[in-house]
């Protein structure tokens, strides 16, 4: 088995309108509960995006923001472990259409020292 990071951007939901919000979130908790159902599902949520992140060093220094080369990633995401890339584009399907905005797929690297 594979773990896969699905997730969406922050934004990606904002043609959503504020009173279907309820209705896209128990669509997502289905999708949530099934994934769990199945036995697939490793961690999931959605990134404060009133919290400011922070990098440190390994000295503990403490900076604001990400790296300068990336864009910060804020919006929602889900681990599941599965195994086939198809199954996680099955799986990323389900979860675009119980938000309603398309999702990223990206798989882990195992590492066997870590028991992945």
């Amino acid at each position: 088995m594979t773990r896969y990071l699905i997730s969406f951007p922050s934004g990606a939901m904002d043609h959503i309108p504020q009173e279907e919000l309820p209705v896209v979130g128990k669509a997502a908790h289905a999708v949530v509960k099934e994934a769990m159902d199945a036995g697939v599902w490793v961690f999931g949520g959605g990134l404060a995006e009133d919290v400011d992140p922070v990098m440190v060093a390994g000295d503990g220094t403490i900076t604001a923001g990400t790296y300068s080369q990336t864009k910060e990633f804020n919006g929602g995401f889900t681990v599941l472990d599965l195994p086939s890339r198809e199954a996680a584009r099955e799986w990323a399907a389900k979860i675009a259409t119980a938000c309603r905005c398309a999702q990223e797929v990206r798989e882990f690297m195992p590492d066997p020292a870590v028991g992945n």
